[in-house]
């Protein structure tokens, strides 16, 4: 630790600055201690914006210059070179900040000083050299000769906790001085996706927990998994990886499992004392006293609990003032901020000891990608074990280990990610399995398959002799994933194969569909056009129209045989960039219905299913959160309840039900609502009464917000993208200029 000796007392912005050039000899060496110039590149952030700093080292190299001291320009381009090399990161995600050097840079060429301007050259930052420092710390085992089970009863404690390990160090790696500060400073993960995605993670092993528990149908079924979780943190622990221990004790903890009584009853006696024994070690009383007195007694590879050192570091923020008497810097502050970043922060280089399978991490990456809200869960624990209202009242008690410090992020389903996640795990799928390499697998072994997941979402068709192709298993896990995900069953496409009158390109890949006949894929509801390997990786939402356009440049084969030379104006040819893709609002037909409630099947690792009622709730598309809490919406049947047929119900059953909570799609609406409300009228044969008009203002009143919302949000992530292009082209300049 670097003695402070006067800075102790504090000093100012520029006094430090100076400081920190008079560590570099004229040879670009560090004379002295380097830990000051480390505070002041890393803590910065907190005084003074990256861009206004740099722009005083300019002023000073102007300064310098005037007066023609050439070894203390010398000097601050060593200071510049120095941030360069040790926090490249910052110039790639700081775009005010690369603006600025490169202005830096324009001025130091035009002086003619062509060694000082080498020295402030940050092309290389985009070199494959540069970059593959974040990529090496890990060597996932890839070999192909190594046949791993994706079966989660055939997994060992030992290694899903090594691969939950794995994906867990893989995401605290990423995290840099950068995000450490943003988090402080703004005490949330707004615009902070780094940390964003460590915390979601942690949320998604918590979920992920309570779903596999939930997911077996009977008590002794729920016990097993139960204690093999509690084996599998007792592994976490011994792995030293005390966040992802933190997310399995917080999930078997979570009042949707600990309710379970009868589950807890087929629980050995030692099962539950090791329960407790983690439970104890995790608890928040003392702040943690328990686990920072372990924690400190581990050595080598260690991956803290996050929310408990992020903490600390908020208070530590908030309780040391920025700055002392006659306003100079509180030097102390950030050197105690410094030294507790900086472990975090060591801790990345510290590769973990495990051998890591991709397709295990492929299984478990699908598996986590969860978006389930409290009700749900709530909802889907007592679909297993109703209340018991002649059981005597539960006191009610904070549960013991809870990550309470993550419960705010709810980040939202990427259609995109989803699409990889999925690619990645059929593509593991048919590595371990399709032995003969025919491109199918068994119907026994993808039913085992499916059943690592929590859930059965969808039922696969049997029409090919017990065997599933490729195409059909990459369907299932794209609708699992999207019901799961809440994109809803609209996600998918109804592609047919179809021949092109007129030049078409790929709606996907934006690439030429190359033929003379049937040179591509066309999607029957919303008219997407793609090639026929880009099928099966679209990531746009099928929006359904309520009837086709007038023109269309395609002949499907639905279509019947019609001759091509005689088609014009009686076939369905038109140009293609007069039909473009079209992105409408939904077809009205499909999406009216009412329902007051519905039945739906849960799903677990054996036949059983268990009914439960739902009734509808609204969700927004922006927040994809209900509009209000619902009454009671799970509901066991009972034999002594019945209600009447409702007529809409009366519909053919989806081919695939989902074991979700049913929900509307989320889709904006355009009823007519003259039109339906005069088809009231002459039902009833009356004129509205005023709490009807009135009733039905409020209904519109709520849609209109319902559209304002989304229209802001399609707002936030047109700026999103914009800012992801500027950035882009950006980073791609500097390639074309050392080409």
């Amino acid at each position: 630790m670097m003695p402070l000796g006067q800075l102790i007392k504090g000093a100012s912005l520029d006094e430090l600055i100076q400081m920190c050039i008079q560590t570099f000899d004229s040879d670009g060496n560090v004379c002295q201690s380097s830990e000051l110039v480390q505070i002041v590149l890393t803590m910065h952030g907190f005084l003074i914006p990256s861009a206004d700093l740099l722009n005083k080292l300019r002023t000073l190299y102007e300064e310098a210059l005037e007066k023609k001291s050439l070894i203390f320009c010398l000097k601050i381009c060593y200071f510049v070179r120095y941030w360069i090399t040790e926090l490249w990161t910052m110039f790639k995600m700081d775009l005010r900040l690369t603006q600025t050097m490169e202005e830096f840079q324009e001025m130091v060429r035009a002086h003619g000083e062509e060694s000082h301007w080498h020295l402030l050259d940050t092309a290389q930052i985009n070199s494959r050299e540069w970059s593959r420092k974040l990529t090496q710390r890990i060597k996932p085992n890839c070999s192909k000769k190594r046949k791993v089970s994706l079966l989660f009863d055939h997994l060992e404690p030992q290694e899903l906790a090594e691969h939950l390990t794995y994906l867990e160090f893989k995401s605290f790696r990423r995290i840099s001085f950068s995000d450490y500060q943003n988090y402080i400073v703004n005490g949330c993960v707004k615009d902070n996706p780094t940390m964003e995605r460590s915390i979601a993670l942690c949320n998604g092993i918590s979920q992920w927990v309570q779903l596999m528990v939930l997911s077996r149908p009977t008590p002794q079924l729920r016990a097993e998994v139960l204690t093999k979780f509690i084996h599998v943190a007792q592994k976490l622990q011994q792995l030293q990886n005390f966040n992802t221990l933190m997310a399995v004790i917080g999930g078997l903890c979570h009042s949707s499992i600990s309710r379970l009584k009868e589950t807890s009853s087929h629980v050995s006696h030692d099962v539950h004392k090791v329960l407790n024994e983690m439970t104890e070690l995790l608890s928040s009383c003392r702040n943690y006293d328990n686990y920072r007195r372990v924690y400190n007694d581990c050595s080598n590879f260690k991956i803290p609990i996050l929310g408990v050192h992020l903490k600390d570091l908020i208070s530590l923020y908030e309780a040391m003032p920025d700055f002392v008497d006659e306003k100079k810097i509180n030097v102390p502050k950030l050197h105690s901020m410094y030294n507790h970043i900086n472990e975090l922060i060591q801790l990345q280089n510290i590769a973990p000891p495990l051998d890591a399978n991709m397709d295990l991490v492929h299984l478990l990456t699908l598996s986590l990608d969860l978006y389930y809200t409290e009700d749900e869960m709530y909802e889907l624990s007592y679909a297993r074990e109703p209340r018991n209202h002649r059981a005597p009242p539960v006191t009610p008690s904070k549960p013991p280990v809870v990550a309470d410090w993550a419960s705010g992020v709810s980040p939202k389903p990427d259609p995109k990610t989803i699409s990889k996640h999925v690619q990645r795990m059929v593509d593991s799928v048919f590595k371990n399995y399709d032995l003969d390499q025919e491109g199918y697998i068994s119907q026994e072994e993808f039913e085992k398959i499916a059943a690592s997941f929590p859930f059965s979402f969808c039922i696969m068709d049997k029409d090919r002799e017990g065997q599933i192709s490729r195409q059909e298993i990459t369907a299932y896990f794209m609708r699992a994933s999207s019901i799961c995900s809440k994109l809803g069953l609209g996600f998918l496409h109804n592609f047919q194969e179809t021949t092109y009158l007129r030049p078409t390109f790929c709606d996907n890949c934006a690439g030429f569909l190359w033929g003379v006949i049937k040179q591509g894929y066309r999607c029957k509801d919303c008219g997407m056009n793609c090639h026929k390997q880009c099928k099966e990786l679209v990531v746009f939402e099928c929006k359904k129209r309520s009837k086709c356009p007038a023109g269309d440049n395609s002949l499907s084969p639905d279509s019947g045989q019609t001759d091509i030379s005689s088609s014009k104006g009686t076939t369905n040819d038109c140009l293609a960039d007069e039909d473009p893709y079209p992105y409408t609002n939904g077809d009205v037909n499909e999406h009216t219905e009412i329902s007051k409630d519905r039945t739906i099947m849960l799903m677990g690792s054996s036949a059983q299913k268990i009914s439960v009622r739902l009734q509808p709730a609204v969700r927004h598309r922006a927040t994809q959160t209900e509009d209000c809490p619902p009454s009671p919406s799970l509901q066991v049947p009972s034999i002594y309840r019945s209600r009447t047929p409702d007529p809409l119900l009366n519909r053919s059953p989806s081919p695939c039900p989902s074991p979700l909570l049913m929900r509307k799609r989320a889709y904006a609406k355009w009823d007519n609502k003259d039109s339906v409300r005069k088809a009231r009228e002459e039902r009833r044969g009356i004129k509205p009464t005023a709490q009807e008009l009135e009733k039905e203002r409020s209904y519109l009143k709520e849609e209109n917000t319902s559209l304002r919302i989304q229209l802001k949000d399609a707002h936030r992530r047109m700026e999103a993208l914009r800012a992801e292009l500027r950035k882009y082209i950006l980073d791609s300049e500097p390639v074309g200029k050392g080409s």
